[in-house]
């Protein structure tokens, strides 16, 4: 799926107020990556210091995943019906940005868990309507893979320095609480640039002159399902971060601060990757995401077999995946679906995702107490079963762009 860009779009006014409205979301969503990555960097390792076993580890954050995407469906489809898509974001915000710091008053493994839920659930209130409005600007700076990378690069920065603050504060005191405490700063100044971009956008509809109402029940595309499909396969087998976390700190591969550095680099890779190839995307469609689904299926036996350096490339290798999919997805699935049943369309797609993902983190962490063999099979057979589905969608978005 090739998306034609006009450069000259680029230097004019409402592609300039369009670019604007991106970055503005881009630097909240900093501050909101920044604050919840920081306190993902350390959870695995936090849980486990409240006797908390691989197995738990894995539910808990992949039942984290699973409310986090599984509930957007039900967001998206509000947003939608009633139009109110900065209510909902900003309640998501707020639900997000409070679950963190309060994780520095939980001292067991089953305190910890409710609000570690309760982060991915405000993360799943806001994601859709978001991701909507930043749609709306697509058309004007060169199309929904490079709007999508741009915003996804942001976030991804942010998630690369909040690691590295709590590897600062791990280094200079050794309490995850203090870390949690810490973060909250990032997620007040999350909060105020939330309300700066309220005031400032109130409208961001109004970006996208060609965009339709909703019309009826939304009915999507046989492409969309595929993708869908295809997506769910690669998030059977690509593990959450606390897991790779515990096995790290379990095996003593990296000590706690350089976990959080370990996850800083992921984060780093993730924000590039994302920039790099949603442009890229833009230009050759499919064909991208199949040769990138490939090389993410390398992260599992470099991350749990090898050494310190070993790990690293692992670890770098599955911020890569991570960014990919974090940005690609949304460009993908925008042109496939009705402009009017957008938010839908995301919180049906990141639905099934994050079921996906809970039912495969669940198995990681099952199989991981019993065998690193197995579990290495696990990822990569999973992400594997996904190539044949991309290649079909590919091929259908080349012959039918307009996404029926």
């Amino acid at each position: 799926m090739s998306i034609p860009k006009d450069s000259s779009k680029e230097s004019t006014p409402a592609s300039r107020v369009a670019m604007r409205f991106v970055l503005l979301i881009g630097v909240l969503s900093f501050f909101a990556d920044l604050t919840h990555e920081g306190s993902r960097s350390i959870l695995g390792p936090f849980l486990a210091s409240m006797q908390a076993s691989a197995f738990v580890v894995g539910v808990v954050t992949g039942f984290g995943e699973l409310a986090g995407y599984g509930l957007r469906y039900f967001s998206g489809r509000f947003a939608d019906a009633t139009g109110r898509f900065w209510p909902t974001a900003i309640v998501g915000y707020l639900v997000q940005m409070c679950a963190v710091p309060a994780l520095s008053f939980t001292h067991t493994w089953q305190s910890a868990a409710l609000f570690i839920i309760l982060e991915r659930v405000g993360r799943a209130i806001r994601n859709p309507p978001r991701d909507v409005m930043l749609s709306h600007a697509a058309k004007h700076i060169g199309g929904y893979g490079w709007t999508f990378g741009i915003h996804e690069a942001c976030d991804q920065f942010g998630a690369m320095f909040g690691p590295l603050l709590m590897a600062a504060v791990l280094s200079y005191h050794g309490s995850y609480r203090l870390g949690f405490t810490v973060l909250l700063v990032p997620a007040a100044l999350n909060l105020i640039f939330l309300m700066i971009a309220r005031l400032m956008y109130p409208r961001p509809q109004d970006l996208d002159e060609s965009q339709a109402s909703g019309g009826g029940p939304a009915r999507f595309s046989a492409r969309f399902w595929a993708y869908l499909s295809g997506a769910c396969m690669v998030a059977v087998g690509f593990t959450d971060y606390p897991l790779l976390a515990y096995h790290f700190s379990h095996t003593g591969t990296a000590s706690t601060q350089w976990i959080a550095v370990f996850y800083s680099v992921a984060m780093a890779v993730s924000g590039t990757s994302s920039l790099l190839f949603g442009r890229l995307f833009d230009r050759y469609g499919f064909r991208v995401l199949i040769v990138l689904t490939l090389l993410a299926t390398l992260f599992a036996p470099l991350a749990f077999l090898g050494n310190f350096w070993v790990a690293l490339t692992g670890v770098a290798i599955w911020g890569m995946g991570m960014g990919v999919h974090e940005s690609i997805i949304p460009a993908a699935v925008t042109p496939m679906v009705p402009s009017g049943h957008r938010a839908a369309a995301f919180g049906l797609f990141t639905a099934g995702y994050g079921i996906f993902w809970f039912i495969g983190s669940a198995a990681i962490g099952l199989i991981y107490d019993h065998s690193i063999a197995w579990t290495i099979a696990f990822c990569m057979v999973s992400q594997l079963l996904a190539i044949p589905v991309f290649v079909w969608v590919g091929r259908q978005a080349a012959t039918s762009p307009d996404g029926t």
